[in-house]
């Protein structure tokens, strides 16, 4: 009787029903990294809630009733929605050359009435929408022809184009991340993915020597693959910020303490960089903490994704669950030295509205999918060999 009460059609839930089944572990997870990213950012000013603790708290209140509203929605909707979102997140990011807003020297932003919206943030929840929806509807035998490619690489393409020229080299990567993450767990044969790697390869060498990439962005991957030139220009950041991570120690030197953080030697220090300020308060004991809880996120939304029988679902949580990973990985690796400077945040940490916004929504489909796990009339089929 228990066993045939858990497999009560998910449309026949009323509201009360369906906010019971939220996955309630993930929930606590998420609120404790964004506790961290609001104590940090408490910090980051010498102790002061505004201008950044104050109003990162806000969002994310706001952001989390938002992602209950976006869980408790059927999970049909989302599927039906999947491809207008894309093209609407598109049609903003066709419209940031002329109507965004310049801040650094780069047009991604579009004014709303005081909120700065960030559409190629939103574009890597869309993009994995839409790719979800593209493969629930295709034969598994067709997933690797020529025809069944050429769209996804389409959805992938235009979309990381528009936003390397704002020019955003970090954030056009991530959206490549998330929607090669789709393609490859869809099935794609691994002889396409190493043609395609090669292709890549090919496509860095040609926007190098065409002047596609930019003379600064250049010069990042120069410093990074040679850290001791130019300690006073290109390096100097980022070994200013491994001096302060590496000064936290095992303990760390305390909330308000930090020296090489509070002393003005990093810049971006409530955005890019917010994770040299945590590690060197809270060292070795506080950054594995927070580590911690972004794989228990990820570890929590791969068993959502694979407790679904719906293939849209798991395909779009494990695509939303590896881009989250990809955000952290980008940006702790670029902080500690790992990888190139390429002005990527850290999830729920760093301050953004745009961020919390894609990240949250992106969350909530994840709860959607947990949701409606035992949903039977979408198609399950095609998932295996």
């Amino acid at each position: 009787m228990a066993k045939e009460a858990l497999r009560v059609p998910t449309a026949e839930l009323d509201l009360q029903e369906r906010i019971l089944r939220l996955h309630w572990p993930l929930l606590l997870v998420l609120c404790g990294i964004a506790g961290i990213g609001v104590m940090t950012l408490y910090s980051v000013p010498q102790g002061h809630w505004s201008p950044y603790a104050a109003q990162h708290l806000i969002r994310f209140l706001v952001c989390l009733v938002g992602l209950a509203v976006v869980a408790v929605i059927p999970l049909r909707f989302w599927l039906s929605a999947s491809y207008p979102i894309y093209f609407g997140v598109l049609v903003l990011l066709l419209l940031v050359p002329f109507i965004g807003e310049m801040n650094n020297g780069a047009r991604r932003w579009i004014d709303l009435g005081g909120f700065q919206l960030q559409p190629s943030e939103m574009m890597k929840v869309a993009v994995v929408m839409a790719l979800a929806r593209y493969y629930h509807g295709l034969e598994f035998k067709k997933v690797s022809t020529i025809l069944g490619m050429i769209p996804p690489l389409a959805m992938v393409g235009v979309p990381v184009g528009l936003v390397f020229i704002q020019p955003d080299l970090g954030t056009s990567l991530l959206i490549g991340f998330s929607g090669l993450f789709v393609i490859l767990l869809a099935g794609i044969s691994w002889r396409v993915v190493i043609v395609g790697i090669f292709t890549a390869l090919a496509g860095i060498v040609v926007a190098i020597q065409t002047g596609l990439l930019k003379e600064y962005q250049i010069e990042r991957v120069t410093a990074f693959l040679n850290p001791d030139h130019d300690p006073l220009g290109a390096n100097f950041h980022p070994n200013q910020s491994k001096i302060a991570i590496g000064s936290g120690g095992v303990e760390g030197k305390g909330l308000l303490e930090g020296t090489q953080s509070q002393l003005g030697f990093l810049p971006e220090k409530h955005t890019d960089f917010i994770f040299t300020i945590y590690g060197e308060e809270f060292g070795l004991i506080g950054t594995t903490i927070l580590l911690g809880l972004y794989i228990l996120a990820f570890l929590l939304t791969a068993r959502i994704a694979g407790a679904a029988r719906s293939h849209f679902g798991r395909l779009m949580s494990l695509g939303i669950g590896l881009t989250f990973v990809s955000y952290v990985l980008v940006n702790t690796g670029m902080v500690m030295g790992l990888a190139p400077v390429v002005g990527v945040p850290l999830p729920l940490v760093s301050y953004g509205g745009t961020v919390m916004l894609a990240m949250m929504g992106g969350f909530g489909l994840v709860m959607c999918t947990w949701v409606n796990r035992h949903q039977d009339t979408l198609r399950t089929q095609g998932w295996r060999r």
